[in-house]
């Protein structure tokens, strides 16, 4: 009787916590934001650090651009912590090690709605290329983001459209 009691308030406990409070361990802190500039000059895509992986995200606001008014801006966290930020229609690239990976990707709105999240993971190898895309949709009720990994040659071409990101997190 006593392991049902504890389980029914531990059940209780989780269903009662704000949503706005819930992060993912994918994420990082709640209580950090980024300063966010773009730089349209070309970039050539980096050559990748010896022994590990790099990984792209690329943010697409696609329609987005027309009526949502004002900037989108999407941080992107992998196993924890955040490692950059894009802006309307910009990427960023890490490099990471070999291994599994969890990123996260959260859109920095002050709104009535829920901020949206996305989850995904992957498993990079040494020397390998992985490019993620984060499209962010609005709606009368809120603002959707998905999050996707993309083919190469669909990352090359919005990386050639696209401005460079450059993140840095707010003191």
């Amino acid at each position: 009787m006593k392991i049902v009691l504890i389980g029914v308030l531990l059940t209780a406990s989780a269903f009662a916590q704000d949503p706005s409070t819930r992060v993912a361990p994918a994420c990082g802190p709640q209580d950090v934001s980024f300063n966010v500039k773009l730089d349209d000059s070309k970039h050539a895509i980096a050559q990748i650090d010896p022994g590990k992986a790099q990984a792209f995200f690329i943010q697409d606001k696609g329609v987005a651009s027309f009526g949502i008014g004002g900037s989108v801006v999407s941080m992107v966290g992998i196993d924890g912590a955040w490692v950059g930020a894009n802006k309307n229609d910009s990427y960023f690239s890490v490099p990471v090690e070999p291994g599994e990976h969890h990123v996260c990707t959260t859109t920095v709105q002050s709104s009535r709605w829920e901020q949206p999240m996305e989850l995904a993971h992957f498993i990079a190898e040494p020397g390998k290329v992985y490019y993620f895309r984060e499209r962010v949709v609005p709606t009368p009720y809120g603002m959707y983001l998905f999050l996707d990994s993309v083919d190469n040659d669909e990352a090359k071409y919005l990386i050639g459209a696209f401005p460079l990101s450059v993140s840095r997190p707010k003191k």
